[in-house]
């Protein structure tokens, strides 16, 4: 099986996994949090203020996070999933042709039908290859959701233009939206894969959305 999910992915381990990825997250956030802070600067020709990062090398720590934290990491960490993907798929149909195999040579032999839910020779049943083609699929969802912010944040180191007071400012904000829409349609998206792909989640997900919530007693004069 490509991934052993009982054995690889149990509560511990995820528990453990989510910490460090916490702290390191944290830790990478601290050099620019530490120090540049947001102030108002307030403008005499205009009389109008402007929030503005000031601070001790403002500009240094600012290209250190944007070449690290939101554009190196990022895509080491985009490579490897894809990475990952690539190769669970095609272990997925290597076990698809054996399984294949297998079937219709026992079924040449014995005669007999196998039964949907049976597992190859391998150990693998039909639900087992639900669930990798879920995690498979979800993995893409996410590639597809994050590549436009990648692209944003690679563009904006090669570019100088391409920032808030560039001549590429229009391009800058549309296509920071564009980044934007797409993360944010990852979730909605995998309630989706979620609900086509676990029984359990599809039955109370919709039992949910059929609860009718009963107004108590003492509140119905208020309506």
């Amino acid at each position: 099986m490509p991934l052993q999910f009982k054995s690889v992915f149990t509560k511990a381990r995820i528990v453990k996994a989510l910490f460090v990825l916490f702290i390191i997250v944290i830790s990478l956030r601290v050099p620019i949090m530490s120090t540049c802070r947001l102030v108002w600067l307030k403008d005499p020709l205009t009389n109008s203020s402007t929030l503005s990062v000031t601070g001790q090398r403002v500009e240094s720590i600012t290209r250190f996070n944007d070449i690290v934290v939101r554009t190196s990491l990022p895509w080491i960490n985009f490579i490897i999933m894809i990475t990952c993907v690539g190769v669970v798929k095609l272990k997925l149909y290597q076990a698809s042709m054996a399984h294949k195999y297998h079937t219709s040579t026992s079924s040449s032999v014995s005669g007999s039908k196998q039964a949907p839910e049976a597992p190859d020779h391998q150990g693998r049943s039909a639900k087992d290859l639900r669930v990798i083609q879920c995690v498979v699929l979800i993995c893409c969802i996410f590639i597809v959701s994050q590549l436009p912010f990648l692209t944003y944040t690679t563009y904006r180191l090669t570019n100088p233009q391409f920032d808030t007071d560039g001549r590429l400012q229009f391009l800058f904000f549309t296509l920071g939206a564009i980044g934007r829409i797409f993360a944010y349609l990852n979730a909605p998206v995998n309630i989706v894969v979620y609900h086509n792909y676990n029984r359990t989640y599809r039955s109370i997900l919709l039992s949910m959305l059929r609860t009718k919530r009963k107004i108590p007693q003492q509140y119905i004069f208020l309506i």
